[in-house]
């Protein structure tokens, strides 16, 4: 294998890549020169201080409500992603910092509840707001107008991320089952993407995030489900089967990610793509299969579907019926001695965006004055969405309380 050692590097993220000055290419200045640190490393750090990444420590990544430490938040699932894919961009000889900065910002457009959550606040942005709501989309999003840091003045500014990371972000959606990545050959405007998986990354980078994701969470949430009696005597007879068929020790998050990524290392080529070899995809792809049968579609999910379908529709009607009409100065009182949590949670985080002028604020106003019925959801929605499953539940509690 270490003959192979290095064989993108020629087409790795550096300042000797034909597109550099677009894939470093920022929507807005940052405040100050750093000659300590590349662009990418850099996005890194201002993923890593922003709130969105933070919170990922309390979102869900398949087990909800979960009270045990050792069961995957979405943030360790991010750390995992970051971990599969910078070993893969080392060996390959690609940009660490550009892959580290991807994997680590991958998720933050991630809804609370995991999936379930995005499935409802999709049901909600089309009926609504005419668009359909996807985390990967949600994530560029919160990393070009949501999140912000404090600059040496103290002054809050958008995170202002680099093309490449952001592409990276809309791009790494893992559910995707294609087996020899290459990034896309046009650099286009991001808004021209308008599903998940509609193409691929514009670098090669932002490929390896995305195969990595998925080898991520394939052997951790088979140990979850396992470790919460998912699985039963059924389940763990198919994964011993698959693992004595493909010769692995164990079936679990070191053996999985050992076995793909050092085949990922092996197979790989600039010819032929980021790629798996013909057993080592059967054993993703198995792998996956048995995850949907034994875990993502157990009928123990069914009542935390119909949990969080509840939940998130009752919190955003809510919100919507603060909708006044006339410029917004304060949430409205009665809502606001009724829902303390929602409401003057919502009030809070609005206040940045809004058109009117905020001390200690410098960055981009993109909800007007919420006049604007469309706007008005759609601030309902990003605030819905940044949301952990503990404030969200919080929030659903000011309903239920008399």
């Amino acid at each position: 294998m270490p003959a192979r050692k290095n064989l993108f590097a020629p087409y790795a993220a550096a300042p000797s890549h034909p597109h550099w000055e677009e894939l470093t290419a920022r929507r807005l200045p940052l405040y100050e020169r750093d000659s300590m640190r590349d662009c990418f490393y850099r996005d890194y750090t201002r993923v890593l201080h922003c709130t969105a990444f933070r919170r990922l420590k309390h979102k869900t990544q398949v087990f909800p409500h979960v009270e045990s430490d050792h069961i995957c938040t979405r943030m360790e699932h991010v750390l995992h992603v970051e971990s599969v894919s910078s070993t893969i961009a080392e060996y390959l000889g690609l940009s660490t910092h550009l892959t580290k900065a991807i994997a680590l910002a991958h998720d933050i457009g991630h809804a609370p509840f995991g999936h379930e959550g995005e499935h409802v606040l999709n049901e909600i942005t089309q009926r609504h707001l005419g668009k359909r709501f996807w985390h990967e989309e949600n994530g560029v999003h919160f990393a070009d107008d949501i999140e912000l840091l404090e600059d040496p003045q103290r002054v809050e500014r958008n995170l202002a991320l680099t093309y490449a990371v952001r592409d990276g972000i809309l791009s790494h959606c893992g559910e995707m089952d294609e087996n020899g990545l290459k990034p896309r050959e046009k650099l286009f405007d991001l808004s021209e993407f308008s599903a998940p998986g509609q193409y691929q990354s514009a670098t090669w980078e932002g490929c390896v995030v995305k195969v990595a994701d998925k080898i991520a969470y394939l052997g951790r949430d088979i140990e979850d489900a396992d470790a919460l009696g998912f699985l039963g005597a059924e389940g763990r007879e198919a994964l011993t089967e698959l693992q004595r068929r493909h010769g692995l020790d164990a079936l679990n998050t070191t053996g999985i990610i050992h076995a793909l990524v050092c085949d990922i290392c092996e197979n790989s080529t600039p010819e032929d793509g980021i790629v798996l070899s013909p057993a080592a995809a059967e054993l993703m792809n198995r792998t996956k299969e048995l995850n949907y049968r034994f875990v993502y579609q157990h009928p123990r999910f069914k009542p935390f579907v119909r949990y969080a379908a509840l939940v998130i529709h009752e919190v955003f009607d809510a919100l919507a019926d603060c909708y006044t009409g006339i410029p917004f100065t304060a949430a409205p009182a009665e809502m606001l001695s009724r829902y303390p949590t929602l409401v003057g949670g919502f009030d809070n985080f609005v206040r940045p965006y809004l058109s009117r002028e905020l001390a200690g604020y410098d960055n981009r106003k993109i909800y007007g004055d919420l006049t604007d019925r469309t706007l008005f959801l759609r601030a309902a929605v990003d605030y819905i969405s940044g949301m952990t499953d503990a404030y969200l539940i919080r929030a659903y509690g000011d309903l239920i309380s008399f």
